[in-house]
C-alpha cells in the first residue's frame, strides 16, 4: 500500500468535496493518507519526499494559480520528485477562457521536478457531481497505478 499526500484549495468547498472523497477511497483501499490544505493546513514542499503518491488539488477560474498555492508552487523549485507519482484534480469553470489553466500548471511544475504526473487532469465543472465523484476515486487509483 502507498503512502498518500492529498493536498487542495478550495474556494466554493468543491475541490474540498473531491479531496475528501478521494481521501476516503484511498483509506478504504488500505493506504495511509496524508489530508491536507494549503491554506488551512499546510504541509511544507520538503515533506513531499515522504510520500509515494501526491495529489494535488485546487479550483480555477481565470487566473493560472490561486494565491493559496503561489508559495507552495514557488517551492517546488527546491525538490527532486523522482520516484513520485502526482495527479491533479479540481473544480474549473466554463466560463473562463482557458479551462483549468491551475490544474496545467501544477503538474507542469511536478514534471519539471521529476515527478511521474498522470497525463490526465481531472476537471470538474464546479460543483462535483455523482459522476464526478465516481471519476475521482477511479482517478485516484490511477495515478497510484501509475507506481506500480
Amino acid at each position: 500500500m502507498a503512502n498518500v499526500l492529498v493536498l487542495y484549495a478550495s474556494l466554493t468547498g468543491s475541490t474540498e468535496i473531491m479531496a475528501e472523497t478521494m481521501t476516503e477511497h484511498l483509506q478504504e483501499q488500505g493506504h495511509e493518507v496524508a489530508h491536507k490544505s494549503f491554506d488551512l493546513d499546510p504541509i511544507e514542499v520538503s515533506r513531499l519526499e515522504e510520500f509515494d503518491g501526491i495529489l494535488f488539488g485546487s479550483y480555477s477560474w481565470d487566473d493560472d494559480i490561486p494565491f493559496e498555492v503561489e508559495d507552495f508552487y514557488e517551492d517546488m523549485e527546491e525538490i527532486d520528485l523522482t520516484g513520485k507519482v502526482v495527479g491533479v484534480f479540481g473544480s474549473c469553470d466554463a466560463y473562463y477562457d482557458i479551462y483549468g489553466p491551475a490544474l496545467d500548471t501544477l503538474a507542469a511544475r511536478a514534471t519539471e521536478q521529476n515527478a511521474t504526473v498522470y497525463e490526465k487532469k481531472f476537471k470538474f465543472e464546479l460543483e462535483p457531481d455523482d459522476k464526478d465523484i465516481e471519476h475521482g476515486k477511479t482517478f485516484a487509483d490511477a495515478v497510484l497505478n501509475l507506481k506500480e
